[in-house]
């Protein structure tokens, strides 16, 4: 069962990444994740480790409270 809190999480990254024009493959790169990784956790397919929410918020140039600010 999905967790509304990794859907919303993942729509916080899908907009980001898109308000930057990157693609999915793009910000894989920027984060070292795989592509099919960054498609899972914008839905809400993927539980994050706190460690890996810390590379996305460096990846957008932010403080991990910005990042949550949904």
């Amino acid at each position: 069962m999905e967790s509304s809190v990794l859907i919303k999480f993942g729509q916080r990254i899908r907009t980001l990444r898109k308000a930057r024009k990157l693609t999915q493959k793009q910000l894989a790169v920027i984060t070292g994740f795989h592509y099919n990784y960054i498609g899972m956790v914008e839905r809400g397919e993927r539980d994050l480790r706190l460690t890996n929410i810390e590379l996305f918020a460096s990846a957008f140039d932010m403080s991990l409270s910005e990042l949550f600010k949904i």
